[in-house]
């Protein structure tokens, strides 16, 4: 038997990006609060009951949420260009070594625009 958990998280980051359509506007600094979520998924420990702790995974969470929030993307090392594809792997090799083999999906999304991506393992 397996589970699956997830745990959502956001932040508030600026970035620019150079694009084909919405030029002037995406090249601009501009800001989004972006919403994340992670799925793990495993067997439960009989010892614990659990899959995993939910205070380890938050606490992996905060540590790339810090490494994101109130940032300008464009300057987060290993983050370029800053597209939503781009943060779904970031957050991903980010908590890789936290996480290991138990991440199977991330998703990224800004809630006011509408938009979103998802990275499945």
């Amino acid at each position: 038997m397996r589970f699956i958990l997830s745990q959502r998280f956001f932040f508030d980051a600026a970035h620019t990006l150079a694009r084909e359509i919405e030029t002037e506007s995406s090249r601009r600094i501009h800001g989004h609060t972006y919403h994340a979520e992670v799925w793990l998924s495993g067997a439960r420990d009989p010892s614990t009951g659990m899959v995993v702790d939910l205070g380890h995974l938050r606490h992996a969470l905060d540590g790339v949420r810090q490494r994101l929030d109130h940032r300008l993307l464009d300057e987060v090392p290993g983050l370029h260009p800053p597209t939503l594809e781009n943060l779904c792997l970031f957050i991903a090799e980010a908590l890789g070594p936290a996480l290991g083999a138990s991440l199977v999906r991330v998703r990224v999304w800004r809630e006011a625009l509408g938009d979103g991506c998802t990275l499945e393992f």
